[in-house]
């Protein structure tokens, strides 16, 4: 099966998958997480919190690992991917901050209040993870 088939699983809308990070230890470590896919830059980006254990084994080791499933249960992609972490937003205004604007547009429309999400962006200390996917593998 072609990397464009198993790649095109990444795009399926409401961008839905699992995160999976290496622990101290050198277990997984699992999240569930939304994306948005960037098919031209093949990257997925992701919102996270600079405080969880993803943020934190991402920082250690910048290999990861991404299962999103398809329509089936015998769709499904795992791209393998090194992690870029932003900054975390300090400023409701900052560019970090217009990073997650674009990424929640992108995941579920207009915000109603976009001064809150923007303050909560900061609050939460949340920034940008992108996954610059280096190899896909699965069944389209």
């Amino acid at each position: 099966m072609s990397d464009e088939a198993l790649r095109d699983i990444l795009a399926i809308p409401g961008g839905r998958g699992v995160l999976t990070t290496i622990k101290r230890d050198g277990r997984p470590q699992l999240s569930v997480v939304f994306h948005r896919w960037d098919a031209d830059a093949s990257t997925l980006s992701i919102s996270v919190t600079d405080d969880r254990a993803k943020t934190r084994n991402l920082r250690r080791d910048p290999r990861a690992s991404y299962l999103v499933m398809g329509a089936t249960p015998w769709k499904y992609v795992v791209a393998e991917a090194e992690a870029e972490l932003d900054e975390v937003t300090r400023d409701p205004h900052d560019a970090v901050a217009d990073d997650l604007v674009a990424l929640y547009r992108a995941l579920s429309g207009e915000h109603p209040d976009w001064e809150e999400f923007r303050a909560a962006m900061v609050a939460q200390q949340r920034l940008v993870l992108r996954l610059h996917v280096t190899r896909v593998y699965g069944q389209a």
